[in-house]
């Protein structure tokens, strides 16, 4: 007879291959968002105006704060390579892995005590102010850091850059909890399909 306590028996996500195919997918799909979509230079070679800078912290709720991690790591490199703004150690290092942790910080805090489907069930306005918080926070401290980052690497003024990074990202990563809303519910299928993790 198992006595285990049914909280402890339910099973921990597991990481996948299909993970993997996601996380590039993800990846690549921001990635040309960035580099083709949104095409407003703002410091040329270096920052333009990421009008689907909510794109990876989205992905991050809807499947998971390590896909969002991984979308916005590979996205940050895919987006680099096509745009023309690879600076080697700073998108390797700071931009890849502080875009990816603005992915996944929100929804690792707000997932971490209950289900994206009982968030949005209990209260849409809750969620929206939350998600909004938390969102454009990290949002803000990967803007910091890797405004340092881009002083150091690039010789660019850090203010300078913390001001066109910010006018950048901060609108539009303020719009994920209502792309979440909207599509929370069409990817039923999909989050079912793909591990969350």
């Amino acid at each position: 007879m198992n006595n285990q306590n049914p909280i402890e028996a339910k099973a921990k996500p597991k990481f996948t291959f299909v993970n993997i195919i996601f996380f590039v997918i993800f990846g690549v799909l921001t990635g040309v968002l960035w580099a083709y979509a949104s095409p407003i230079p703002l410091i040329p070679g270096a920052v333009h105006l990421r009008t689907f800078a909510f794109i990876i912290p989205v992905i991050g709720f809807l499947f998971g704060p390590v896909s969002g991690f991984f979308a916005g790591y590979i996205g940050t490199l895919v987006w680099a390579l096509l745009g023309g703004y690879f600076i080697a150690p700073h998108t390797l290092l700071t931009d890849g892995i502080t875009v990816g942790l603005s992915a996944a910080l929100p929804a690792f805090v707000m997932l971490k005590s209950k289900s994206l489907d009982l968030w949005l069930s209990e209260s849409k306005k809750k969620f929206i102010g939350i998600c909004m918080f938390w969102s454009v926070l990290f949002g803000i401290l990967m803007i910091l850091t890797t405004s340092l980052s881009l002083a150091y690497f690039a010789g660019l003024d850090y203010w300078f850059c913390v001001l066109w990074i910010g006018i950048a990202d901060v609108a539009p990563i303020a719009l994920t909890p209502f792309i979440v809303l909207l599509l929370a519910p069409r990817l039923k299928k999909l989050q079912t399909i793909l591990p969350k993790i």
